[in-house]
């Protein structure tokens, strides 16, 4: 079986946009054997058929190795980070590495890793028993309740970067990267909106390069 296993890409190559051709090449992701996924838990999943990424990954299959917390524990973050962070667009290949970067931590520091456990079964014991069972409207209120607790915070604070910080996020948004090394975006889609009507001529004159 291949898989991807979740990590952070490369920065892609200048053209890898493809704003000459409006072409988006399939994402360099590295394949994994499945005896490369060892540690104390591995979380694996799909990505949806006919969406943007499948379409740009080179299996359809992902996989998150765990160094320090378990599947189950990995189960809960990835939920509590659609809670705070919802969105259609992002498959859960991208909270995945929500997870990832919290297992990191509390790889590299003992109390990070207590802190996150016991958030974790703080959870789960408020759910009734299983955090990741609980309904919609339950999650939300489960993770209402503990607003402002350092696990809280600290989940959070993570998603910040794990989330919106990587390529797969970018091409699930659209956004073509960073612009500044390459000119700037007067010729790399200054004026591309597609969510607002197009301004008139007066409104929006043709850019000056000089």
């Amino acid at each position: 079986m291949r898989t991807i296993p979740i990590g952070r890409l490369a920065p892609p190559p200048s053209s890898a946009c493809g704003e000459d051709s409006g072409e988006v090449p399939k994402l360099d992701l590295p394949l994994a054997r499945r005896e490369f996924l060892k540690g104390s838990g591995v979380l694996m999943g799909t990505l949806t058929a006919g969406t943007l990424l499948a379409t740009l990954a080179p299996s359809p299959v992902w996989a998150l190795e765990l160094k320090t917390l378990s599947k189950t524990d990995g189960q809960t973050l990835l939920a509590m980070g659609r809670v705070l962070y919802p969105h259609k667009k992002l498959p859960e290949a991208v909270y995945a590495l929500l997870v990832k970067d919290l297992d990191a931590k509390a790889a590299a520091d003992a109390s990070a890793a207590k802190q996150i456990r016991d958030g974790i079964a703080a959870l789960d014991q408020a759910a009734g028993g299983s955090f990741v069972k609980a309904s919609a409207p339950r999650k939300l209120a489960l993770v209402k309740a503990i607003e402002g607790q350092p696990f809280f915070n600290t989940v959070r604070g993570q998603c910040i970067t794990s989330l919106y910080d990587n390529d797969m996020a970018y091409a699930a948004f659209g956004y073509p990267g960073s612009a500044w090394d390459k000119g700037g975006y007067i010729t790399r889609g200054f004026q591309d909106l597609k969510w607002l009507p197009a301004p008139s001529a007066e409104a929006s004159p043709p850019s000056f390069i000089g």
